[in-house]
Order: structure tokens, then sequence, then C-alpha cells
């Protein structure tokens, strides 16, 4: 409805112009505000009249011509279609009254008979403008015309009766005329009248946008462009420009369109409009006003011309970030840094919120007061607990440029930048350390910056200056009970398993008390002492005791907790889960936490758990889901930004394409640089076992076994050989057989098996396997099938699958021709599943007669009338899912699935699940799979 009431204005103007060619005079005022569209429909009006043949004549006014007098007559006067003569005789007469318009002031109630005379000229002129053709005259913007014009234009509005002329001018009622009867003289005129315009609704915008877009997108893009623009039409061309431009909204195209529309106003309204810029969500009247430096009156009459213009929205904020944007970057750099130093300062005078004040001082790039560095402290505190780190740099950053250099506190504000910006990029930070170590040299930072920045500079490969700064540290006489003393004690704990080469030797049992008391220092950080406590049990191999406080711990992963450590607990508790054999709950939790939301983002916290996620994988079998989290660890931090941790996820990767047959890439892998340092760190294990086994898969037998021993070299030396990085003499027995040596294999397979902590363990199935492998062929049965039930019951899809190739070719060995086909089968299934390309063409030699098809086996599964439930139960069983496994994916209690396959057993006349035939995988298997379950 809005466009047909625009168009039936277009229409009456043009009614109009009709009439003045059968010399029917009149003057029409378009009132509203810019957003109105006022002077398009001038312009449209304009271009219309230009057909006729006619002289247009045409002004724009601003503020600059309130105090020139006649200076909108000389815009018209000089419009193009005005013959030569009249304007050489107009320019003449303006020439003359120049002096005596000076002489008479600006008073538009005096008008002296010079200045009538004048007038009456003028407007002589363009009456005989009118005899030859019919005339239009165009003023925008009327409100901001000198008074001398305006006096002409009501002399001209009084005569225009049986005149040829059709006078348009546009106004905005709302701001201070210059002219202060104008309006109502010109008003009082019988051939006046005037046309009120307003922004268009949402409506009238669909409507809009539907000359533009199809209907579809018009109909979706009329509520967002409606309120950006608050129905200003000039905005909305603006956003029509920029949405087929760019798909987006553009400083270049919309918010140049607020910056003209601010122009057209007075000063107060775009000094105004930067003051509410600069302060933001921080603003208010007052506020806004005493930064404009106008009255408060008149920043609320601003504010209320904005919101009219559909600038603003009603609580008074900009409809789009980027007119805040575009306006602010349209200010001087000089007195935009004093704008927003001089809105810190009001809003900390009036207590405002911390994290506003700093943004000012932020955007100043200054701290002038004494109050400034405390504040920007605080600030960036109160952005970490919100999770807005990168606000909380900025305020750190601030602090740091203009804290003095011999102020006692810049190292501090140092240390602490760096370890916030740690989160989200180490490379970033390693710009600090060598000023930071300084600073710790000289004594400058604190016991508890220094512990923190040995962790930091470990990262970044710079052991010999952490190796300095720990003795120091050590050396330093410290109060028993306070926080420093507190965590360079736990520091040692955590170092004995990450950085071993840089420990003390001698390590308290873990849960021992510290010599004073085990609860931690009243100001120490609450996650330091669990580090210390997991790193002790990771050392001593003992954590399956600590298991339980590590699932607590990533269950309180969320809680607010000091940044010194930051991602340390949750990393070791998940390496303890790992070293329990539990990988199947590691896989479980780092799913969980990548998926939540966490507080404050962190990019270094998530390409940990993502790298923790791949090794829990390639623990599983799950090789592609290994490369995919491994890649995306890689993703989330550069190499330059790993540091000595690299190892970690560039192992993952390479072991993982080994099995899966990708050896190319994994010598690609291979290939890339990696630090020194990391190979006197526990990530340097993870690689060599990788590099070991790449070497194994690729018939590199020596160069694996050098790998493997200088693994269990390196991990006997810093008194870390335990479970949980890799069981070296299981991987070195394995290359040992590929030389021939079946008597090296067998004793490191013999070690391993007498290893603490390997009863019960992948380890253990592994050390089995292999063992068999140097037996009679009469005892292998007996020891791959215990290695079988080892690792189905921690899910290692991939072992699961050597051990029944083994299996398979140990019963063919001593003449069980129906076994060795069956676990053949099941072999080759789990080898598909793992994707191991390398097992499956190994597979292939495996005995697998023709005329035992599958169709035997699933004859026998239907003549034992298994029900649904049951062969669901199976299929999954079959595929290698443990207990706890099946039950979450039928959503049923583990003791509902044993109590079934107990019953499947029993009609399949079978021992174990490892006897189930494996095509009972293939159907059912599938269905469960691709279902979201349900109830067995």
């Amino acid at each position: 409805m809005e466009l047909v009431e625009r168009a039936e204005h277009n229409e009456h103007l043009n009614q109009l112009l009709a009439e003045c060619a059968l010399r029917k005079g009149h003057v029409i005022l378009l009132d509203g505000p810019s957003a109105s569209g006022r002077t398009e429909l001038l312009r449209q009006v304009a271009e219309r009249a230009a057909l006729g043949g006619g002289p247009v004549l045409h002004a724009s006014c601003s503020r600059a011509e309130q105090a020139l007098p006649y200076s909108v007559l000389g815009q018209l006067f000089r419009s193009s279609t005005v013959p030569d003569s009249v304007a050489a005789e107009a320019d003449e007469l303006l020439q003359r009254a120049a002096p005596g318009a000076a002489a008479e002031g600006a008073d538009p109630e005096h008008i002296g008979p010079e200045t009538a005379q004048l007038l009456h000229e003028l407007v002589r002129l363009l009456l005989q403008l009118s005899d030859k053709a019919p005339v239009f005259i165009g003023i925008d913007d009327i409100q901001h015309a000198d008074p001398r014009s305006l006096d002409c234009l009501l002399y001209l509005a009084r005569r225009l009766g049986s005149a040829r002329i059709l006078v348009v001018l546009t106004g905005n009622p709302e701001l201070p005329p210059s002219h202060p009867t104008f309006r109502a003289e010109l008003l009082d005129q019988p051939h006046a009248g005037r046309i009120l315009l307003a922004p268009l609704s949402e409506e009238g915008t669909v409507q809009l946008l539907s000359g533009h877009f199809d209907e579809p997108t018009a109909e979706r893009l009329g509520p967002e462009f409606h309120a950006c623009s608050g129905g200003n039409l000039p905005l909305l061309h603006a956003l029509i420009e920029d949405h087929t431009a760019t798909g987006g909204v553009r400083k270049e195209g919309y918010g140049r369109a607020v910056l003209r529309q601010l122009r057209r106003g007075d000063a107060v309204l775009l000094r105004t409009a930067r003051a509410l810029a600069v302060l933001g969500e921080a603003s208010s009247p007052e506020r806004t006003g005493r930064l404009a430096g106008v009255e408060p009156q008149q920043a609320a009459h601003a504010l209320r011309l904005m919101t009219a213009a559909g600038l603003l929205r009603d609580d008074g904020t900009f409809r789009s970030e980027i007119a805040r944007i575009g306006i602010l970057d349209d200010l001087p750099p000089q007195e935009r840094a004093e704008l927003h130093g001089k809105a810190a300062e009001i809003l900390y005078e009036q207590g405002g919120p911390a994290t506003q004040v700093a943004r000012l001082l932020v955007e100043a790039d200054r701290a002038p007061q004494a109050w400034a560095m405390g504040l920007l402290l605080e600030a960036a505190e109160q952005n970490l607990l919100t999770g807005r780190t990168e606000q909380a740099v900025a305020a750190l950053e601030t602090a740091h440029r203009h804290c003095p250099q011999d102020s006692p506190e810049r190292a501090s504000i140092e240390a602490k930048l760096v370890r916030v910006r740690w989160r989200s990029d180490p490379a970033a930070a390693d710009r600090h350390l060598e000023s930071l170590t300084e600073a710790a040299e000289a004594g400058a930072l604190d016991g508890c910056d220094s512990v923190a920045l040995v962790r930091q500079l470990l990262w970044n490969g710079r052991s010999e200056e952490a190796a300095d700064l720990l003795e120091k540290l050590r050396a330093t006489a410290m109060e028993p009970h306070s926080e420093a003393a507190a965590e360079l004690h736990d520091t040692e704990l955590w170092l004995a398993w990450t950085h071993p080469t840089l420990a003390r030797r001698r390590q308290p049992q873990p849960g021992s008390p510290r010599p004073a008391e085990s609860a931690p220092a009243p100001q120490q950080d609450p996650w330091c002492r669990p580090t210390a406590l997991l790193a002790g049990a990771l050392v001593t191999g003992r954590s399956h005791e600590v298991a339980g406080h590590a699932e607590q711990i990533l269950r309180d992963g969320h809680a607010v907790h000091g940044d010194a450590w930051a991602e340390e607990p949750m990393l070791l508790a998940l390496s303890v889960l790992t070293s329990a054999g539990r990988s199947d709950s590691v896989a479980a939790w780092c799913d969980r936490l990548l998926t939540e939301p966490y507080t404050p983002y962190s990019p270094t916290r998530l390409a940990l758990l993502s790298a923790v996620r791949a090794d829990a994988a390639i623990r599983l079998g799950q090789l592609s889901t290994a490369v995919d989290h491994a890649q995306l660890a890689l993703d989330h931090l550069t190499p330059n930004a790993w540091g000595v941790a690299i190892g970690l996820p560039l192992g993952s990767l390479v072991l993982a394409s080994t099995r899966l047959g990708h050896y190319d890439e994994a010598a690609g892998y291979l290939a890339r640089s990696v630090p020194k340092a990391m190979f006197q760190s526990r990530y340097g294990l993870y690689y060599l076992l990788a590099r070991g086994h790449h070497h194994l898969a690729t018939e590199h037998y020596h160069a694996a076994l050098a790998d493997f021993r200088s693994c269990g070299e390196l991990m006997r030396r810093w008194g870390i050989d335990v479970p949980g990085i890799g069981p070296w003499r299981t991987s070195a027995a394995e290359a040992w057989l590929k030389l021939g040596n079946r008597e090296q294999a067998r004793r490191l397979a013999y070690d391993q098996l007498g290893r603490p902590g390997t009863t019960g363990s992948e380890a253990r199935g592994t050390a089995l396997r292999l063992l068999a492998a140097t037996s009679p062929a009469e005892r292998r049965p007996q020891m791959l099938t215990e290695a079988l039930d080892l690792f189905e019951e921690c899910g290692n899809q991939y072992e699961q699958t050597r051990a029944l190739a083994d299996l398979s070719d140990a019963y063919y060995q001593v003449g069980d021709s129906r076994r060795a086909r069956m676990h053949s089968r099941r072999a080759r299934h789990l080898a598909g599943m793992c994707g191991a390309t390398s097992l499956s063409q190994s597979l292939l030699s495996l005995p697998d007669e023709v005329e035992d098809s599958p169709s035997v086996a699933e004859s026998a599964a239907e003549s034992a009338a298994l029900t649904g439930s049951e062969r669901r139960v199976a299929a999954l069983a079959v595929r290698g899912y443990t207990n706890r496994e099946i039950a979450g994916k039928l959503f049923i209690t583990p003791s509902t699935v044993e109590q079934h396959l107990t019953r499947i057993f029993r009609k399949l006349d079978v021992n174990s699940r490892r006897d189930l035939p494996v095509e009972l995988g293939v159907g059912g298997g599938a269905e469960v799979l691709s279902s979201s379950g349900g109830a067995a």
C-alpha cells in the first residue's frame, strides 16, 4: 500500500506539471525525514519536467548555505537549462545585492527597500522564463536554505496564480528552520500544498524488493532489509546494491549511505552520531551529549531524528554495525583516538563497567591516568571469564604497551598476556618469551609466573632456557606454604611425565602428602594439584588407582579455574584413562568435550582434544577416524604453534595412515620438520613408535628396530617405562620376527608380560600374539584365543583382526579347517571395517574353501530361530563391539546384552562370541548401525 501511495504522490505531481502548461502555478512541500525518500521523489518529478523541454532549476541546500545570502537563488539561476542571458542578468543582480544584504543582516523580518526591489527583479526573471515554457523549480532540504532566498520564494509564491511554474520543495520539519515563519507563510498561499512522507514499513520494503528480486527472495530479505534500514529508502537502495554485489552489507555502500544521511543534518546531528558510534553499548543521551559537546536536550533531539530516519533502533543503537564502523572510519585518526579517550574518562567517572571502559581505552590506544592500568587488567579477567579472549588480549596488550619500562607490574602483565594468548595461538606467545626470561633472571617475575614460564618455554622447544630457569627456581628460598612453592613442587611431578629430562630423579609416590601438607596453598591454582597427582600416577604406573579421580576431573572440566595450567588436567586425565586401558572412555570423553560449548573459546584446547581423540581411535582400530581427528588437530593449530607437542597428532597421522596402507602419505608426514626438542619429551615417543611401525610396514626392519629400541631406551632412562605411551617391547619383538630372530622376539614378549600393569591389558594381548608366533603350533590357539579375548575387551578392532588372522592360521596348522575358515572370514570382515588395506591384502592368503559358503552359517542361524533382538545383539557382537557399546547402541542394559548372548551361544551351539558366524554381522548389523536403535 505504501508504494501505491508513493505512486499516487508521483502521479499528483505529474498532474501539477501538466497544469503548469495551462498557466496554473503550484508550490508543493514534500515533508518528511530523509528516510522517507523525499529527495528521490523530487528527482523523479524533475526528470519528468525535463522531458517537457522547459527550464528545470535545481538547488540542494546544506548548512553552509544558511550564512550566504541568496546562495540558493544563485544555484537556481546557474542551472544548465537557464538561458545565458537570464543567468547573466541574475548574476549581476545578486552581486549588486551582496553588500546590501551584509549591511541589513540576516533578519528575515527586516527587508529594506533595496532588498525588496531585488526580490522583485529576480521574481520577474523567473516569470519571464515561464512565458516561453513551463518552469520547474526543485529545492532539496529547504530547512538549510538562506533566509533571503526563502523571502524570494515567498514573493514568487504570491504571484504564481497564472504562471507556468511548479515549485517542489523538500524538507524535514524536525530540523530547526533558518526562516522561522517560512512554512506558515508558504502554506497560507492558495496555490501551495503539503505532502507528508514516511519511511517504508516491512510490507512496503517487501514490495520495493519485489521490483529487484523474485518473490521468494523478496519475502526472505524483506524483514532483514527493513531491520537494517528502518524503511529508509536511500538505505534500502544501498542495501539492494550491496546484496547484488556481494550478498552482504558493505561499508562502501550502506555505510556511505548512512554518512550521506547524517551530513544532510546540522552539526549537532553529526557530532551526536559520532559520539554514539564511539560509546557503543555504553551510550546514554546524557553521555552522548557530553561526549559530543552539546546540551542533553540537543543530543536527545538528534537521537530522535536519527531514529525517525531509520538510522537507529528504538533503543538508540545503530541498526547495523557497519553503520557504526563507517562513522568511526570517517573520523581522522587523531580525533577518533581523542574521542575514545574522552569517552573512557566519562564512563569511568560515572562508574561504568570495566569491560566497556577498557574497550574505549583499547580503541584510544592509551592509558593516560593512574586508574587506567588497573582497569585494563580487571577487564581482561572479566573478559576471560565470559569467553571473550580477543578482548582480553587487547586489554592486556594496551596495558603492557603503556606500562612504564621500569614498572614492577610490566613483567607480570606480559606473563598474563602470554598465558592468555597461548589458548588461541601458542606461536603468537613465543615472541614474548625472551623478554619474560630476562625478567625472570632479573627477579622481576614472581614465582608463580616463573613456573608458568617454564612450561611455555618447554612447549616452544626452548629447553635450555627452561632448565636454567628451573635451577634458579629450585635454588630460590620459598616459603613452605606459599603458592609458588606449591606450584613448583607439583610442576616437578608434571615434568617427570611430560619433560622427564628436566625432572628431579626422586619423585614422591602418587597420593603421598607434601612435606608440609597435601592441601594446595591458599592462592594456588586449584588445578595444579590434580595435575600433579595424575602425573605422579602415570609415572609410577598406577593409573588404574586414579582412573575414578581422572573421570571426576573431566566432569568438572567447565569449572572456573586459573589459566596457569590451562588444559593440562584434562590431558593428563585422558592419559590416565588411556594408560588404564579405557580407550573407549577416552574417545567418548573427547567427543563430548569437543562438541560441548566451552568458555573461553580455545583453539589450543580443541587441537589437543582432537589429537588425543586420534590416539584413542588408533587404539580402538578406528583408523579413518584417527586420520580425521589428527588432521583436525593440525588444522586448529599451525605446525609452528604445536611446538614439541606436534609429536602426538603427527605420530597418530603416520601410524593410522600406515595401517590404512597409505604408505606414501605417511612418508610425506614423516618428511615434515619437527623440533629437535620434541625427542626430549614424551611427545617424541609417540612419533618414534609411529615412525618405527611405518618402517616395519615398508619392510625397513632394521630402521624399525632402531626406532623401537630408541624409544625403549628413552623410556627406561626417563623412568616412564609404563603403559600409556606404547608397548615398545612388543613392537621391537615384531621387528625381530621380521628379521628372523625368534629368540629375541620371544624374550621381549616375555619381558612385556612381566611388566607391571600388563595383566588384562591390550599390551598383554599383543605380547601373547607375538609369543604364539614363536611357539609350537599346538600351543598357539590357546594363547591367541586369550589375546583375542583381551582385544575384544578393550575394543581394538585392528588388533582383533590380526589375532583372528593368526588364529585362523594356527587352526589350519593343527588341522581344524572349519575353525580356520570361520576365523578367516571374521578377520576379513573386521579388516574391512577398519579400512586396514595392508591387512586385507595379507588375509587373502588365508584358507577359505568355497564349499563352506555363508549360506551354511545363515541356515544354522535360521534353524536356531534367533529372535530379532538376538540377531541385533549378535550382529554387533560379531562386529567387535563390547557389551557396553552394544547396550548403548540398542538402548538396553549391559546385563540384558549378556542374557541375549547366553541364549545366542546356546542356540548356535558355540562357546563364545569369537565362534559366532561372521555372516550374522552382514545384514542385521547394518540395520542397527543405520537406525537410531530400539530396545532389544
